[in-house]
């Protein structure tokens, strides 16, 4: 593989501006722009595709949106070989330079051996690089030693809209011949060695709004002799959590599974270095000293973190506005054995009672907007061992297996709906940002990631042939 040729197609997937968070129409031309580009690609691969329409979505506005198509394709399809499902996402968080990213978010950008860029690690980087390796069977003239399918789409990061609805139509058709689902959006725990991922959070997310009138005051005509709702909405969200990051929802802990000693042992194997992980994340310090702390506070209890105020005046300057109608934004990652309805109705009650301690003559309503439920996946399965295998060949050491306390909806979706094994290959470093302002993915990660994908493609096919080899 030519890694400078490889290194062109992502900077020009990365200037395309495909922001499925923000409803707008110009930026809906760039994520339909982003589909077809990666439908070519594929193409030119030798593929088949089928750039699946996925209708319309309707904004609270009354606006309708069209949702970016959903991409299947299949390359090769030999009873006799292992089928490998690929998933991937082309769509990205809102980026712009004057949030604090150091150079164009949608300019991809090498500095010290790191490319910098919207999407370089979340999720374009991966999905090229799994097309490398497919690239790289191609340009040896090698035939593939598994069948592959991919699965492409336009809007993981707004909730994957409409994809659920495709999986179960396509369970007997696309995903018939399927023996194993590959997830590569996530990223190691440290910044050199790889991992695999086992287990990922849900993720419930809310929104309270408190409402006096749709227009704003003036502070100096109404100021004093109102219930503000700022100060109302402040109240309800400072009643959620407390300083050590427990949630104050009462029995919101009540079904999270019990701790077992065999899950003790696989954090105290994870390599972790604690230093390494505070200052890369920038942090003066963590709520926990301890490195099992840190990992169980992160993947097997339930957090809950507010994200933003709806409504609230956030430009420079001093406008004296009391704001009318203010809508708080939060969510909470969830464990198992939790229950998203569960947890909406603890939610609700909690805040209604925070809310009528206050006797405010305001209006507050409180809404589940989007209910994830958690994925647990089995390491004993072929792709797992598979994987193991590759990374000891590409890297020369054994991965840390640990879980992601992020949420992926389709690795659920599949499980449920295919029950296929679902493997999540990351290849990202922990200090990849993605997300957030300068956002990278290391030029080694993204090329010894290449040979990976084309490495574990050989494991699968070895295993799957011992397996059919095997006596009954």
């Amino acid at each position: 593989m030519d890694p400078t040729l490889g290194n062109m197609t992502l900077r020009e997937w990365v200037a395309i501006e495909s922001d499925s968070i923000q409803p707008v129409p110009r930026l809906r031309e760039e994520l339909f722009t982003m589909m077809s580009l990666a439908a070519e690609v594929l193409r030119r691969l030798g593929a088949s595709v089928d750039v699946v329409d996925s209708g319309s979505q309707k904004l609270p506005d009354g606006q309708t949106l069209p949702i970016p198509p959903v991409i299947l394709a299949e390359l090769g399809n030999d009873p006799k070989k292992a089928t490998v499902c690929f998933y991937g996402h082309l769509d990205v968080q809102p980026a712009r330079q004057e949030d604090g990213w150091l150079t164009d978010p949608y300019t991809l950008t090498e500095v010290d051996g790191k490319l910098y860029g919207r999407g370089a690690t979340d999720n374009k980087g991966p999905v090229l690089a799994w097309i490398n390796a497919v690239s790289t069977f191609r340009a040896l003239e090698e035939d593939l030693p598994v069948n592959l399918k991919f699965i492409m789409e336009g809007m993981e990061e707004a909730g994957s809209l409409a994809l659920e609805e495709l999986v179960r139509r396509e369970k007997n058709q696309f995903f018939s011949s399927v023996d194993y689902i590959v997830i590569s959006d996530n990223l190691w725990i440290s910044q050199r060695k790889p991992a695999l991922i086992y287990g990922m959070r849900g993720n419930s997310y809310f929104t309270v709004e408190v409402k006096c009138r749709d227009q704003d005051f003036h502070s100096g005509t109404f100021g004093g002799i109102l219930n503000e709702p700022m100060a109302d909405l402040v109240a309800l969200l400072g009643g959620l959590v407390d300083a050590s990051g427990h949630i104050l929802v009462p029995g919101i802990y009540d079904h999270v599974a019990p701790l077992t000693e065999e899950e003790k042992k696989m954090y105290e194997a994870v390599d972790l270095d604690l230093e390494e992980y505070r200052n890369g994340s920038q942090v003066k310090r963590f709520l926990f000293d301890t490195k099992e702390e840190i990992l169980m506070h992160l993947w097997r209890y339930p957090s809950l973190s507010i994200h933003g105020i709806e409504g609230a005046f956030d430009e420079p300057g001093a406008k004296t506005v009391i704001p009318g109608r203010v809508t708080g934004k939060f969510s909470i990652r969830l464990v198992p054995h939790m229950n998203t309805s569960v947890v909406e109705k603890q939610v609700e009650r909690h805040l209604q009672y925070i809310f009528s301690k206050r006797n405010s003559s305001n209006q507050m309503s409180v809404s589940m907007a989007l209910g994830l439920l958690p994925w647990t996946a089995n390491i004993t399965d072929n792709q797992y061992l598979a994987a193991k295998k590759a990374i000891k060949t590409v890297f020369g050491t054994e991965p840390d297996m640990i879980q992601d306390g992020s949420t992926i909806p389709i690795a659920r979706i599949f499980q449920d709906i295919i029950q296929k094994s679902v493997l999540m290959l990351p290849l990202g470093a922990v200090d990849d940002g993605e997300h957030a302002q300068n956002e990278k993915i290391n030029r080694w990660n993204y090329i010894e990631g290449s040979k990976l994908f084309a490495a574990f493609f050989l494991e699968v096919a070895q295993l799957h042939n011992n397996d059919r080899n095997s006596p009954a």
